[in-house]
């Protein structure tokens, strides 16, 4: 588990679900390794996309001492360990504005089938699928071959969708799949969405 700010951590474990040897650009091109965030704010944990396996759950059984755990899942099937999670903590999966912490802000990519998690005080910004490392340490949309089951979306209509996370001050890129951006994060979006 790294810590990246104050409160702030992201770390990977790999997915049991992970094809071996998936083709280029098809919706199981994505790494074993998937990345979950938690952060502590307030009396708050909260964990985004949690994937929690072997001695992981004693680093969050730290985190969580003596504080309220809300789990957020940006997409659907980033479900991972959230049940799990929420029997041990006894936690709640509420994204509904009311029930999280200021310091933490939903926000849904309305059409793309997703919801971002903008941290403000870390400048970080936490997305699901639709944003994922490039390997040269910026970010890149996800292949087309991802949206399939939204209607009427491809990669150019995402990239507008997008584009009002450019007026975030973002400095961390959290994604879920691939390394994320630990510096510059506003302009490494800019570049993605060009």
């Amino acid at each position: 588990m790294q810590e990246l700010a104050p409160g702030l951590w992201r770390w990977t474990s790999d997915h049991p679900d992970a094809e071996p040897d998936p083709k280029p650009g098809s919706p199981a091109d994505w790494g074993p390794e998937v990345g979950s965030v938690a952060y502590a704010v307030d009396d708050t944990l909260v964990l985004i996309d949690p994937l929690v396996r072997g001695g992981r759950w004693e680093e969050l059984d730290e985190l969580a001492a003596d504080r309220r755990v809300v789990v957020l899942t940006t997409v659907g099937w980033h479900k991972r360990s959230r049940d799990a999670v929420v029997e041990r903590y006894d936690a709640s999966t509420s994204r509904a504005r009311k029930n999280l912490p200021s310091a933490v802000v939903p926000i849904p990519i309305r059409g793309a089938g997703e919801t971002m998690v903008w941290l403000p005080e870390p400048g970080a910004l936490v997305p699901g699928d639709r944003l994922l490392g490039d390997d040269r340490g910026g970010v890149r949309v996800c292949p087309d071959s991802w949206l399939g089951y939204l209607r009427g979306i491809d990669g150019a209509g995402l990239r507008v969708l997008l584009r009002p996370l450019l007026d975030l001050p973002v400095e961390l890129i959290l994604v879920s799949h691939g390394e994320p951006v630990l510096g510059h994060g506003r302009e490494a979006l800019r570049r993605a969405l060009a």
